[in-house]
This record gives structure tokens, C-alpha cells and sequence, in this order.
């Protein structure tokens, strides 16, 4: 199943007051960026065909997967000034580069990438800034049996704020950690038909028209996930992600914890790239 994934944001709060051009997908955790964990996270479930929405800093991208350095991530034998792999990350995938707009929100990233898309019943999509564990063979099975257009998985809030209840006079009634609310938040992993171009406007966003427009009409399904799942959206928040594989605490890493997908680790089969 191809992989749609949304890497043209500037991603300001990533930006810790400076002016780098570096698109927030290419923020590094550990010796490999963000975008690189979302696509192993994939590809070991066996779906290895991207398409990347490009915009801001979209050259940093490009250069990245041009001159891709298997031996920064995998083992090798160098022999006589040669270098033999011993496993590959990306010989398998197929990744389509596609310059979808600076301003573009993510809808219209989708919406310019649908040409692509021709002949998928169902595809993938990803804002590639967000790393988890959650179990993708189910979340495509559950939403394959279901009769909706679209598939989102949702988390508990993460925030570790309270929210207070007042009472006429002013007085608390009680305090309850937003993490305890029955609410849930969009965790930024969807399966899609094809449907959902059909409720995406031009200039429009993915969740506040398109998924909004499906769940008015009973099309969208949600899936929750309380296991691991980390944002990225501040500089903090990348920072703790590469505390944690520094510290060898990578649950996302799900191509490390034994089983391999279509394109795990050892795969050799031959890499395209393609521009669009």
C-alpha cells in the first residue's frame, strides 16, 4: 500500500529561534532524521512505496535520500577500498519526490498528489513528525472491513495540564489531569479510500474538511491507540525522542524488536527513486 507523507511544514516551534531552512520531518533523532523513522516504521510492515510532499526546505529531503549513506545504520565489511553491506535500509523502497507548495495546507499537499494515487483503493498518510508503536497490520485490517472513506488513529491528550471545574461561586469543584478526560486526540497515522477527495476543497486541510466532512456522515473511523506515541512539535520534545535512542528506549523502532517486514533490515532488492 503506497505511503502519502506530509514533510513541507515549516514546523516553527522546531526552530529554537534560529533561521535553518531544515524542514521539522528532517530533525534528527538519533543519527537518522525523523522522516527516516516514520519510512522504516513502514516499510516494516511491508509497505515500501512513498510518496513525499515536498515544500519548505523540500532540498534538504532530496539531498538526503540522493546521497543516502546505508553505512551510517548497518553493518559492512570494507575490502580492499570496497564497501560490502551486510544489510540495507532502503534497497527496497520506491520513493516519489513531489513539490506540492511552500503555503500549501495539507489537504491540497493530498489533493496534488493524487495523480499518484490512481488505482489505490486505500492508501496510507502520514505527517512525518510523529513516531509510535501502534500495530498497523490492524488498523488497516479494522478499517479494510469497515464501509467509511477514512481511518484515523487517535491518542489519549498528552497534555499534563488539570482542567478545573468552577462553580457559580466561584468555587473548585475538582481537578481532573487532561490525560484522565474521555477525549482523544488525532494521533497523525490514516488510512484512506479515495473518498476523501471528495471532501477536500481546493486550499483545504485534511482533518478540518476532509475528515470532518466524513464523520458528519458516518465515514470516518477512528483507532485508538494507548500504547507509545510521541510528537515532535518542539524542540524539546525532539530532544527527549533523542535522549531516548541514545539510551537504547526506542519503541517505535518496531524493525529492532524481532520479525522483520517486506522492507526490514537485509532486505536487497532493488531502489527507485522517482521525481515528479
Amino acid at each position: 500500500m503506497k505511503v502519502v507523507l506530509f514533510c513541507g511544514g515549516y514546523g516553527m516551534r522546531m526552530r529554537n529561534g534560529t533561521s535553518d531552512d531544515v524542514p521539522k520531518p528532517m530533525a534528527m533523532v538519533g543519527p537518522r532524521p525523523l522522516i527516516w523513522h516514520v519510512m522504516r516504521y513502514y516499510a516494516h510492515f511491508g509497505h515500501t512505496e512513498f510518496i513525499l510532499c515536498l515544500g519548505y526546505g523540500a532540498h534538504h529531503i532530496k539531498d538526503f535520500f540522493l546521497n543516502y549513506e546505508e553505512t551510517t545504520s548497518n553493518d559492512f565489511v570494507l575490502r580492499g577500498g570496497r564497501t560490502e553491506l551486510l544489510s540495507a535500509d532502503i534497497a527496497s523502497w520506491t520513493i516519489t519526490f513531489v513539490q506540492t507548495g511552500i503555503e500549501s495546507p495539507i489537504g491540497e499537499r493530498l489533493r496534488r498528489v493524487r495523480p499518484h494515487l490512481e488505482g489505490d483503493e486505500m492508501f496510507l498518510a502520514n505527517y512525518a513528525d510523529v513516531l509510535t508503536d501502534a500495530p498497523l497490520p490492524e488498523m488497516i485490517d479494522n478499517f479494510a472491513r469497515r464501509d467509511a472513506g477514512a481511518s484515523m488513529m487517535v491518542v489519549p491528550p498528552q497534555s499534563s495540564f488539570h482542567c478545573v471545574e468552577l462553580g457559580e461561586d466561584g468555587l473548585v469543584g475538582g481537578i481532573t489531569a487532561v490525560s484522565e478526560l474521555p477525549l482523544w486526540e488525532n494521533g497523525g497515522y490514516f488510512v484512506l479510500r479515495q473518498e476523501v477527495f471528495d471532501h477536500i476543497p481546493e486550499n483545504g486541510d485534511l482533518v478540518a474538511d476532509g475528515c470532518a466532512q466524513l464523520a458528519k456522515r458516518g465515514r470516518l473511523v477512528a483507532h485508538q491507540h494507548r500504547g507509545f506515541w510521541k510528537p515532535t512539535d518542539t524542540v524539546k520534545e525532539r530532544a527527549a525522542l533523542d535522549d531516548a535512542y541514545a539510551r537504547g528506549d526506542r519503541p517505535w523502532a518496531v524493525w529492532e524488536h524481532g520479525g522483520t517486514g517486506a522492507g526490514g533490515p537485509g532486505s536487497r532488492a532493488a531502489a527507485r527513486a522517482g521525481t515528479a
